[in-house]
């Protein structure tokens, strides 16, 4: 499907040079009387590698559609991580590199988004919001309500975020998986 660069968003997945590519960011140039252009920051999907593309605003680009499955997360194994689709039970493999993003999140049973071009996965898609436990945190300050001030904390899956200082080791707390900030406490 062709669209125009101005249409262009973070996040859609476009043919460019006969790969694809997923768009990182994007900024609208308009150059006083000049003619307007779409300044994008490209990911390869299959290589992982980064480019940066000026598009004109009248260009047309093609925008891939991806199918997505909803699919559970079961393991990972070494740099291998297994999904499995919940409505026909089939299981898949992704390697770690296509997903590196969002590895920090990835828990047993987490229900996905898994985007496919044709039959390949090229992307996981997580719910905005999960909850993880707090294994390893320093002890909170007497002070900290005052200070408004954050520590450092060591996730269930690996992943260190900060999180203000009445957050204890055991207790499981609520991620925006966008942010990758504390937003609450779990019960």
């Amino acid at each position: 499907m062709l669209i125009q660069a101005t249409q262009l968003r973070p996040g859609m997945i476009v043919e460019y040079n006969n790969d694809l590519w997923r768009i990182m960011t994007i900024t609208h140039i308009t150059p006083g009387n000049w003619r307007g252009m779409v300044q994008t920051k490209l990911r390869n999907i299959k290589t992982g590698s980064q480019t940066e593309n000026r598009f004109r605003s009248e260009d047309r680009v093609e925008r891939v559609i991806l199918n997505q499955s909803k699919m559970q997360f079961l393991y990972q194994d070494g740099d291998d991580f297994h999904f499995m689709n919940t409505e026909n039970y089939e299981q898949i493999t992704i390697p770690k590199e296509l997903i590196e993003d969002v590895v920090g999140f990835l828990t047993p049973n987490l229900e996905v988004e898994v985007e496919f071009y044709e039959t390949t996965p090229l992307n996981v898609t997580l719910p905005k919001t999960v909850a993880l436990k707090v294994v390893q945190t320093d002890p909170g300050m007497k002070t900290a309500a005052v200070n408004n001030t954050l520590k450092p904390a060591t996730l269930e899956t690996g992943m260190t975020i900060n999180v203000p200082h009445f957050v204890a080791e055991g207790d499981t707390i609520t991620i925006n998986t966008e942010t990758h900030e504390y937003l609450s406490r779990s019960k």
